[in-house]
């Protein structure tokens, strides 16, 4: 399964996106891909890395890439959670539920961006993600983010 992360604003105090889900079509008059979006994202503050841009502890959004996505348990949160792997200078990077910039010191939050700087209904879409998850898991199916 592969997630797809588009930044579609970046503002002074936060970054919003977009979280899709990419699907593979087998069908001969749709063959390739289909992205549907799942919901609407909040992270920290974008920072241009590959041009100099520098990371603040707990006020920075991740760099761009591919990472690997894993359910694990939260002792923070107290609950299983995904959790991306292998970022580069970052740790702990879970997508989590939340509704503004101070929910989050790196981590992906998932909700409906219906308020200006806010994410709304995070804990529904953080539950429909989970499932998504669990059932590619299940499949025997990777998990993938690729953050844009």
């Amino acid at each position: 399964m592969e997630l797809i992360l588009e930044r579609i604003a970046k503002k002074k105090d936060y970054t919003i996106g977009r979280l899709y889900i990419q699907y593979s079509v087998d069908d001969e008059y749709l063959a390739g891909t289909k992205k549907i979006c799942l919901c609407d994202t909040l992270e920290p503050t974008w920072r241009d890395y590959a041009h100099g841009g520098r990371k603040i502890k707990g006020h920075s959004a991740i760099p761009e890439g591919r990472y690997a996505v894993v359910i694990s348990y939260s002792p923070k949160f107290k609950q299983w959670l995904p959790i991306l792997l292998g970022v580069p200078n970052f740790s702990g990077i879970r997508i989590h539920a939340g509704n503004t910039a101070k929910d989050t010191e790196g981590c992906i939050l998932v909700g409906e961006n219906r308020e200006v700087g806010k994410v709304l209904d995070s804990r529904k879409w953080l539950k429909g993600i989970k499932h998504k998850i669990v059932a590619a898991k299940e499949r025997g199916e990777p998990v993938w983010i690729t953050v844009r």
